[in-house]
């Protein structure tokens, strides 16, 4: 019996720094959760990839979702028992709610002729397009390029244009995210999703707990994933405006910016369980 604390976080403008991706700043309410044993589950609209290694950094070494909830990834052996409908592929147990990027890319290069230069994308620009396009390092770039799930589209035509190319994109079966750079061309599969899979196999893992999760985040991309948590906590951006969710209850906005903002919003959701846990 007891309780089990989850936290499933969003990456860039959350636990990363907006502009410099440091995360100095949250490190002490990480250093907390691990002496406390509350798995860190990233969520993030990064390729599995560029998640590794940020979880080596961070010292990480549970499950994660990449692609915008395209995939959760479990480290084989994570759980005493392997959970249904995964593949083990790369020393995970890997859940997929997208069908793979080749299927996208067939997608797309179909739409080349209706709107020819209006749009590039990661497959099609290398890596040296990709440093162009993102600022990234070489490597960090060839990370980003590592997609298995989606492809990330540049619109480099008008709004009407890009309406119509959208239109076809979703009748050709495709769902596709906007983000502030980028359209990301993936299938039916969002952070929310992951997130409710991978509470149930922690549940099946722990059937005497109950669980209390925590989803983090800061965009429009993370809108389904602060839905689906116990507690959602919204991390106030210096772009934008905190996301509009549906839900009232359960819901923490951060005073501070990124990192900041993470480790004061998780302090003051720890504080809550342990009252919760004492009544």
């Amino acid at each position: 019996m007891g309780t089990l604390l989850l936290v499933f976080t969003d990456l860039d403008g959350s636990l990363l720094d907006h502009h410099s991706y440091d995360y100095r700043d949250a490190l002490p309410q990480l250093r907390r959760l691990a002496r406390r044993g509350v798995p860190v589950i990233p969520a993030s609209s990064k390729t599995r990839a560029e998640v590794e290694r940020l979880r080596e950094k961070l010292d990480l070494h549970g499950p994660f979702i990449a692609e915008n909830g395209a995939a959760a990834f479990i480290p084989v052996g994570f759980f005493r028992v392997r959970p249904p409908s995964v593949e083990e592929r790369d020393g995970f147990w890997v859940k997929a709610w997208s069908a793979p990027r080749h299927q996208w890319l067939e997608v797309l290069a179909g739409l080349r002729g209706e709107f020819a230069d209006e749009f590039d994308c990661f497959s099609s620009a290398g890596s040296t397009g990709v440093m162009a396009m993102t600022g990234l390092s070489a490597a960090a770039a060839a990370d980003a390029n590592a997609r298995e799930y989606s492809e990330p589209v540049k619109w480099l035509g008008s709004e009407q244009r890009k309406q119509m190319f959208l239109e076809r994109l979703r009748a050709r079966g495709a769902s596709v995210l906007e983000g502030g750079r980028f359209l990301s061309v993936s299938g039916d599969c969002d952070k929310g999703r992951a997130l409710k899979w991978l509470r149930g196999a922690f549940q099946r893992e722990y059937p005497d707990r109950t669980i209390q999760d925590l989803a983090v985040g800061d965009g429009d991309n993370d809108i389904a994933m602060l839905e689906a948590a116990g507690t959602a906590l919204l991390v106030r951006s210096p772009v934008h405006d905190f996301p509009r969710l549906a839900r009232d209850e359960g819901v923490m906005c951060s005073t501070d910016y990124g990192p900041a903002g993470w480790a004061e919003g998780v302090a003051r959701w720890l504080q809550g369980t342990a009252t919760t846990l004492k009544t």
